[in-house]
């Protein structure tokens, strides 16, 4: 699809983050002029920030997944270690720019059981964010990948909540562990389940019930940045568009980000994780979004091409 010139003006006057992405994906800028925005995230705006931010012991925030002083009763913070890795990753920071923090996170401990760090620990998400980050890092995270195959369900997906006794695959927890296996095939060329945990979301259309072809719950057209581990139709065609994987089933969830493009090209921000960060990546919630608009383009670029 043809972007209207102003709104990619508009997403070109935004931090290298986001910016190498836009004339990647977007704009058809040649290698060298995205690469070298690409190079500039370590030492400039978000990228730049969030490494300053860096523990000594090569932590951020003093914890893996929650920092030390988070209130149990409070929303979920995304201060800590996982998410400062997740960030930078998604951000384009090429690993070699972390130095030696796989080394040092070797003693560094979950803050369930006191797990060691690059082990994982029982939770699908926190683990799929894990592999993610270790096969970025090369580390030595295969284990990670038999944890999956050994929690996968009997409906063919996977569920965090597995601990307490669930039977039944989540949509959040399938979309997180499909995305680190199909990295975990394309660094090594193994065969994971990742397809049999596409499968369960495009029976259900990447939006519905398979019980009853009801919307599985109105956060399905809920789009912000960054993901962290909430599902949305945004965030699982995204998924699938970047492993290649068109089907028709997904046209409904197409349908859904089409629907909400403003009429100036743009989408706003939702708002669904109000925990502390380390600092604002984009628009408050329900106004126009670089980050959304730039993901919700890219999407429909690829559907429609």
């Amino acid at each position: 699809m043809d972007e209207p010139e102003q709104v990619l003006d508009w997403l070109l006057e935004s931090d290298p983050a986001l910016r190498w992405q836009v004339e990647r994906d977007l704009a058809d800028a040649p290698a060298a002029v995205w690469e070298a925005t690409r190079a500039r995230v370590p030492h400039e705006g978000f990228g730049a920030r969030l490494l300053a931010l860096q523990d000594p012991d090569g932590q951020w925030a003093g914890g893996a997944y929650f920092p030390p002083d988070a209130d149990p009763t409070g929303p979920q913070p995304f201060t800590a270690t996982t998410w400062a890795l997740t960030s930078l990753r998604e951000w384009g920071v090429e690993a070699d720019r972390l130095g030696d923090t796989a080394a040092r996170l070797v003693d560094a401990r979950w803050e369930y059981q006191g797990l060691p760090y690059w082990g994982g620990e029982v939770d699908c998400c926190i683990n799929a964010l894990t592999l993610l980050n270790g096969a970025w890092l090369d580390v030595d995270v295969s284990g990670l990948v038999t944890w999956f195959e050994e929690h996968r369900m009997a409906d063919g997906g996977w569920n965090c909540a597995w601990v307490e006794g669930s039977t039944r695959s989540s949509f959040h927890s399938t979309l997180a562990a499909v995305r680190a296996l199909r990295e975990h095939e394309r660094r090594t060329g193994a065969t994971t389940a990742a397809a049999a945990g596409e499968e369960y979301l495009l029976e259900r259309r990447l939006l519905r019930r398979l019980s009853t072809g009801e919307l599985v719950a109105p956060w399905v057209g809920d789009h912000t940045y960054p993901f962290r581990w909430g599902y949305s139709a945004l965030n699982a065609l995204d998924h699938f568009r970047a492993g290649g994987v068109r089907d028709d089933r997904m046209a409904e969830a197409v349908d859904v980000v089409r629907s909400q493009r403003l009429p100036d090209g743009r989408w706003t921000r939702s708002d669904r994780f109000p925990g502390a960060v380390p600092f604002e990546v984009d628009a408050p919630a329900g106004e126009p979004s670089r980050w959304v608009t730039f993901l919700a383009l890219r999407v429909l670029r690829w559907w429609e091409a």
